[in-house]
């Protein structure tokens, strides 16, 4: 169901070797954790993507299936790594490897009551590494040549900031027009 068309700004960035990834100054708070979620569970994904996406008009992924879902996340060399800060789930981000030596961050972002805190630099720059260093876990891919991302204009105020201080370059910006949706959770989620 289309609620209203609105007009997006949506900009691609990439990197192209792991030098340069630009650390944040500051180290994560000890009580910040980053850790791979290793068993494939679409109501984790979900309920990340949801949460974090919820103010940021992420709505592409809520249509998905528990099948949809589980099929994405067993897919070789996806990973999801989560930042908890004391035991609570803080954010993620989410990488999806692609053909010739790619990786794209696919989502990544904070849930709103941990935004501000310098947790989102540190998870972009761990997931970024992790992107980098995919090949280790997944002995069947190919090295990574590439590490891309896009944000847009309805995603947070320092998202294209955060993504631009972490090393990350422009290569394309396009302007266009889409459809905001509303679309209810499928049960358990």
């Amino acid at each position: 169901m289309s609620d209203h068309t609105v007009t997006v700004t949506t900009w691609y960035l990439e990197q192209t070797s792991p030098a340069d990834l630009v650390p944040p100054a500051a180290a994560a708070p000890p009580e910040v954790r980053f850790v791979r979620a290793e068993v494939s569970s679409p109501e984790f994904s979900r309920f990340l993507y949801a949460s974090v996406g919820a103010d940021c008009a992420w709505t592409d992924r809520l249509p998905w299936t528990y099948v949809q879902w589980e099929a994405f996340l067993g897919r070789p060399g996806v990973e999801t790594w989560v930042a908890y800060d004391r035991g609570t789930p803080a954010g993620y981000i989410e990488l999806d490897p692609q053909e010739d030596g790619q990786t794209e961050i696919a989502y990544f972002g904070l849930l709103p009551a941990f935004r501000g805190r310098g947790i989102g630099g540190q998870l972009l720059s761990h997931g970024i590494a992790r992107a980098w260093d995919l090949p280790e876990r997944w002995p069947d891919r190919e090295p990574t040549k590439r590490v891309r991302v896009h944000t847009c204009s309805l995603d947070g105020p320092y998202s294209l900031a955060n993504y631009e201080k972490r090393g990350f370059r422009i290569f394309d910006v396009k302007t266009g027009e889409e459809e905001s949706k509303s679309i209810e959770p499928w049960p358990g989620a």
